[in-house]
């Protein structure tokens, strides 16, 4: 498998893999009707950067990274993983959530931040732990999943800086 920057090409493979993640409306808050289009400005163009995971030439997963807030909360990004349902259980998303953290630190981020992961997706939310995330915040019954009702969103946290910060603390 490779990782690597997409391209505006890219995303003919990406559509069909965030077109069926947003369909579902499951783990992610986009309109289960996004159009393409609208996609494709989210994931591909309005991030700092967005990757493709592929295996013989075929997209398998895609992550985009940007900075989650600006000016004082700059030093913080965001991102998003996507694995096509034929590619889970590979290690994809481990694979892309750890060449994330290795982009954001190369870009000089000092920590990454998951704003909104729906509790109800736990398979995702015990591989950001195991990958060093914490869970620092829970927005009760913020997330309509389409089965099970309102469900938390979760925020996960990780510094990613060799240094502490130099002041402040986590409150």
């Amino acid at each position: 498998m490779n990782i690597r920057f997409a391209t505006h090409d890219d995303f003919e493979q990406i559509w069909p893999i965030f077109h069926a993640i947003a369909a579902a409306g499951e783990t992610y808050a986009f309109a289960k009707d996004i159009s393409k289009e609208e996609a494709r400005q989210l994931w591909l163009l309005t991030p700092r950067q967005t990757f493709v995971a592929e295996d013989e030439g075929q997209i398998l997963g895609t992550y985009y990274l940007k900075t989650n807030q600006a000016g004082p909360g700059s030093h913080v990004c965001n991102c998003g993983y996507m694995v096509a349902a034929t590619a889970r259980g590979r290690g994809l998303a481990t694979a892309m959530c750890e060449h994330s953290q290795q982009q954001a630190k190369a870009l000089g981020y000092q920590a990454m931040q998951f704003n909104f992961v729906a509790s109800s997706n736990e398979g995702a939310v015990r591989l950001w732990q195991k990958l060093g995330f914490a869970i620092v915040g829970r927005l009760p019954r913020a997330f309509n999943h389409p089965s099970l009702g309102l469900v938390d969103a979760l925020v996960l946290y990780k510094w990613l800086s060799a240094s502490e910060p130099t002041s402040g603390s986590c409150r």
